[in-house]
């Protein structure tokens, strides 16, 4: 953070903020540490949106944003940072434009790649306050440990469906991310948005919490939610707390830590099972698919995906199975026949062939991309989601 005795605030900047400026738990000296502050926030979808919406016009001097998607049509029903017109270009090029143009007054700094073991000590450690605003385990727990590393304060939200949770992780005074998630889930248990969809309101929800949290960090105002995980059920409109404990023996932050330096957090997930780490050999492409079914071979196609997916689309000649109910339904699969199994990206298939080829059923076939890949480059009669 800047020297807050030397910043100043311009005439238009205290118009900007007045509204700010006439509350005591803010004031001038607050303006001036917001103006002053640096925030990073991971990810520039749901949850960063409304965070670096929020704190943009709050006056946050320096906003950074660690991102490397593009803008896709299926974001902008909760993504409220990009808009149409941004579609198939860098999620971080619309959303620098978007906050320069809420607040041209800030600097707003990108780092387009991924946040990975060997580049994210040098990425967070400029900031002083962090927002985790991703969706998959290996990155969090990366976010997590760097910041405990750096001793940073971690703002961590996540959102499924139609219920969110938040909190503050600080290990200087209080727990990590490890103390509440000593190991990650098991790779497929946990369904990620894209497979399990979000309520469009839910991101902003959270997202509002996590700039709230910054912000008030920030100012040195209220009560931060450390040591207290905040859970949101926008079903029934109600919040819940849990308190939360620093764990002794946690590995990153406990008395004795075990883990030094970050780690293959991939490895630590275990999710190379998924995807395309299964082997090229027990994969199909949509092309090598599409000829298999233009020369008549005899496949029995399984689609491992929720009956809600299904009703959207499916391929034709497709039974459905759902991954959580294939080990108890192997028996109406066809082992006589080439098995093809397909999801809605090619994660959740990839699991199941795995079981399939564990359990002896050795002529089974992940669609690499998933039924996403073959409506793109193959039928664009099937609707995409």
């Amino acid at each position: 953070m800047l020297n807050v005795n030397e910043v100043i605030l311009t005439n238009e900047e205290i118009r900007r903020y007045s509204r700010h400026l006439l509350m005591p738990e803010v004031g001038l000296t607050g303006q001036k540490k917001l103006k002053a502050a640096s925030v990073l926030i991971i990810g520039a979808g749901g949850l960063g949106s409304p965070a670096a919406l929020y704190l943009a016009a709050a006056g946050v001097g320096r906003i950074g944003l660690v991102d490397f998607d593009v803008v896709d049509e299926s974001n902008l029903q909760r993504q409220i940072l990009h808009g149409t017109s941004w579609v198939g270009k860098p999620k971080l090029a619309s959303a620098k434009a978007r906050l320069l143009d809420l607040n041209p007054d800030i600097t707003v700094e990108t780092h387009e790649t991924v946040l990975t073991s060997a580049n994210a000590l040098e990425i967070l450690k400029d900031y002083d306050i962090i927002i985790d605003g991703t969706d998959n385990f290996p990155t969090r727990y990366l976010v997590n440990d760097a910041c405990v590393f750096l001793g940073k304060p971690l703002v961590y939200g996540s959102i499924f469906r139609f219920e969110g949770q938040a909190t503050v992780f600080d290990a200087r005074v209080g727990p990590c991310y490890r103390c509440l998630y000593p190991e990650p889930p098991p790779p497929g248990l946990v369904p990620s948005c894209a497979e399990g969809g979000v309520f469009g309101v839910l991101p902003g929800v959270i997202g509002a919490i996590q700039a709230t949290e910054a912000i008030k960090l920030i100012i040195g105002q209220g009560e931060p939610l450390i040591g207290r995980l905040l859970l949101y059920d926008a079903l029934s409109m109600r919040f819940r707390e849990l308190k939360l404990r620093k764990n002794p023996a946690c590995p990153v932050c406990g008395e004795n830590p075990t883990i030094r330096e970050l780690i293959d957090y991939e490895a630590f997930c275990g999710v190379r099972v998924t995807g395309e780490e299964i082997g090229a050999s027990f994969s199909v492409t949509p092309e090598e698919f599409k000829e298999m079914l233009e020369r008549g071979e005899r496949i029995e196609i399984i689609d491992v995906r929720e009956p809600v997916e299904w009703e959207i689309c499916r391929i034709p000649g497709a039974k459905l199975i759902p991954l959580s109910q294939l080990t108890s339904r192997l028996h109406e699969i066809d082992q006589t026949k080439k098995v093809i199994v397909y999801c809605h990206t090619g994660q959740r298939s990839a699991l199941a062939v795995k079981l399939l080829r564990d359990v002896g059923i050795t002529r089974s076939y992940n669609l690499a991309g998933g039924i996403d890949a073959y409506a793109a480059r193959i039928d664009s009669s099937i609707p995409r989601y």
